[in-house]
């Protein structure tokens, strides 16, 4: 809840409305009802016969060896799971965080989306994996979210921007907008409706062809809009928040990795306040799908510097803990499986 819904619960249960803030900041900092101390113990009784405090838990945590990258799977109330990445940098920690219980964009080359989609988050389970990662860091806080774990961000598009505001909400974890990067594979409509939030969060767009032909093999979202549309809309964001978009861009061996393939994506954003994310893919055996060489990653990356586009290598993070988006929650599920 934001606090002025806060306050009305509260109020329709018969509270004073300065209570509101006190239990707001106590959530934000990923208490009980049990924990708030300042509340009498029969407004702790209530809140937690109407409320859930807790909405997430850790079930099981894997740390890298390599890099100390952790992996969370999470589990939520009802019995689902989903995962959360922490990454640890020398300008803080960044966790991806999951907006969705699977995936239905069915992305080729993504694990998220093998079981399709269960059902969204609500802005509390997007907090709830923030609070859960805050208890592992000794002291510290998450200073960076990307919204990059399972699922389509723009299709939970309410859930999401309520998640946005509180968690960047003063009386609350107060992390800035500008350290928050929200991914899409490509929702036009909800893009544009985004540009026009107000929210200046970095916007990455899962891009990953530089042509409709080649981007129609690997994402299925590419038959309702073209490539044209969605950097179109692209360049409303920019336009609208003054912020440069990110695109994401997995080479595929045999698929997108040519040099040729770097040539045509450079045309298409040429003179775009942009930045190119290339990501050498994580092998899904499911879809027959390959990374490619580093030899391969410099000569893409070459063609773009060439061509005066602003691009980088992807620093890969947690390989040895299944790390890439659905990996773990999708052993798991088959192991549980009868």
């Amino acid at each position: 809840m934001y606090p002025e819904e806060l306050k009305k619960a509260l109020a329709d249960m018969g509270e004073k409305p300065f209570r509101a803030g006190q239990i707001f900041s106590w959530l934000h900092k990923g208490a009980k009802f049990s924990d708030m101390t300042n509340l009498s113990l029969a407004l702790r009784d209530k809140l937690a016969s109407e409320g859930v405090d807790q909405p997430v838990a850790i079930r099981e945590t894997r740390v890298s060896q390599i890099d100390g990258t952790k992996k969370f799977l999470f589990s939520l109330l009802d019995g689902n799971c989903i995962e959360g990445v922490l990454m640890r940098y020398h300008y803080g920690a960044t966790l991806c965080i999951s907006t969705q219980v699977g995936c239905k964009m069915g992305c080729r080359f993504c694990a998220s989306t093998l079981d399709g989609c269960v059902r969204n988050l609500t802005a509390a389970e997007m907090l709830g994996q923030v609070h859960c990662a805050n208890t592992t860091l000794d002291g510290e806080t998450v200073h960076n979210i990307v919204l990059m774990g399972s699922g389509e961000p723009m299709d939970n598009y309410d859930e999401v921007v309520r998640f946005l505001r509180l968690v960047s909400h003063p009386e609350g974890l107060n992390i800035g907008l500008r350290h928050i990067s929200v991914s899409t594979c490509g929702l036009v409509p909800q893009m544009r409706k985004f540009a026009d939030e107000g929210l200046p969060v970095t916007l990455s767009l899962s891009l990953h062809a530089p042509n409709d032909t080649i981007r129609r093999q690997i994402m299925p979202i590419a038959h309702r809009y073209t490539i044209e549309e969605t950097i179109d809309a692209c360049c409303y964001y920019i336009e609208k928040t003054g912020r440069r978009v990110v695109f994401e861009y997995a080479l595929i061996d045999g698929v997108n990795a040519e040099p040729a393939c770097a040539e045509e994506l450079a045309s298409k954003l040429r003179g775009m306040q942009c930045h190119v994310n290339l990501i050498p893919l994580n092998t899904v055996k499911e879809r027959n799908l390959f990374g490619v060489t580093e030899k391969q990653v410099r000569a893409f990356l070459d063609v773009l510097e060439k061509r005066h586009i602003s691009a980088t290598r992807r620093r890969e993070m947690g390989d040895d803990i299944e790390g890439a988006c659905g990996q773990l929650r999708n052993k798991v599920m088959q192991e549980e499986q009868p």
